[in-house]
């Protein structure tokens, strides 16, 4: 297993973001400074600048089946951009605060848009016209995730998740915890919903029961979960070793995860859509490629110029997306 360096590209700050579209033909790459950068997903070539959130943008999320693009930024607006024309078609203004979450909504339903600012969450129709504005969360939405199949998106602040139904905007299930959430997931048949926690920790609830798990021992802050297409290893950051448990029958509790060792704080981790590979990166720039089910693990390594703040693998696992710290965006291809 090799991974080479396939092309790159530099914005004028942190990748804050990156995202490829449903087709490949374009990865998305967003600045902490504001622009967002359309870059054709084969080569690199044919690159568009758009000008994204002048004070500093958040997040980028493509509409599932389309070259539609969101953006959201510190100006408390979500733009929508035509992908293939490079061009502004639509806004909403989601008052003061930061707009840091946002998340299409998967599956055959009605196109949904969710979003998050401070305390507000919005779901949004595609042309950013607002569908729904729930009451308030009691704090700062920190994490945001919709079900695999559509039918609620899971809500994460300081004191829990709250699950609001897609299509008539009630609250499906509430889960109190007693600490910060810094990210979540959920395993792609939706058996399990996971959050990665300030304290540190990892939590797992069973929404269709009150199975609840923890899984502590960790370094720092649990930023980082991904789920292998099985639904069966979860891979965390949160220390020097990239952590797989193995999420099987009753859960990982009980049961010793799977190390994988780094030389620094781990900064990224994400598994192919349909195949089994992991990617992780660490804060000394390296970057590995693993087999986790395999006695001896590590299939590749690459060493980056800055460490990675995002990794994205293309819709058909042949691409790796890697945002760095200095701004710089590196798409690896995976050979065997």
């Amino acid at each position: 297993m090799q991974l080479t360096k396939h092309w790159a590209g530099q914005l004028d700050d942190y990748v804050i973001d990156l995202a490829w579209s449903p087709s490949a033909s374009r990865l998305a790459a967003a600045s902490s400074a504001g622009p967002v950068t359309l870059f054709a997903g084969e080569d690199g070539t044919g690159r568009v600048d758009l000008p994204g959130h002048g004070d500093g943008c958040n997040a980028v999320a493509w509409r599932p089946g389309t070259d539609i693009l969101a953006s959201g930024g510190q100006d408390g607006t979500v733009k929508i951009w035509d992908g293939d024309a490079g061009q502004h078609v639509a806004s909403a203004s989601l008052g003061g605060a930061w707009v840091e979450h946002l998340a299409w909504r998967p599956g055959a339903g009605a196109p949904i848009l969710a979003a998050a600012a401070g305390t507000r969450f919005l779901f949004l129709n595609p042309d950013a016209t607002v569908r729904h504005a729930f009451k308030d969360a009691p704090k700062t939405v920190s994490a945001l995730c919709w079900h695999p199949q559509g039918g609620c998106a899971a809500v994460g602040y300081f004191g829990g998740v709250c699950l609001w139904g897609a299509d008539d905007a009630l609250v499906q299930r509430e889960f109190h915890y007693g600490n910060g959430i810094t990210t979540l997931a959920w395993s792609p048949e939706g058996r399990w919903l996971v959050s990665g926690n300030q304290d540190p920790s990892v939590h797992l609830w069973m929404p269709q029961s009150d199975v609840e798990l923890q899984m502590s021992g960790y370094e720092t802050k649990v930023r980082h979960l991904s789920f292998d297409r099985t639904g069966r290893w979860l891979a965390t950051s949160g220390s020097q070793d990239a952590c797989v448990w193995d999420c099987s029958g009753s859960g990982p509790e009980g049961r010793e995860p799977t190390m994988l060792p780094h030389g620094d704080q781990v900064c990224a981790v994400a598994f192919q859509h349909e195949h089994g590979l992991l990617a992780s990166a660490s804060q000394d720039g390296a970057l590995f490629l693993w087999s986790p089910e395999r006695a001896q693990p590590l299939r590749a390594t690459v060493r980056m110029p800055a460490a990675a703040t995002r990794l994205a693998w293309s819709p058909d696992d042949r691409l790796l997306a890697v945002g760095t710290e200095k701004g710089l965006v590196y798409v690896l291809r995976c050979d065997p």
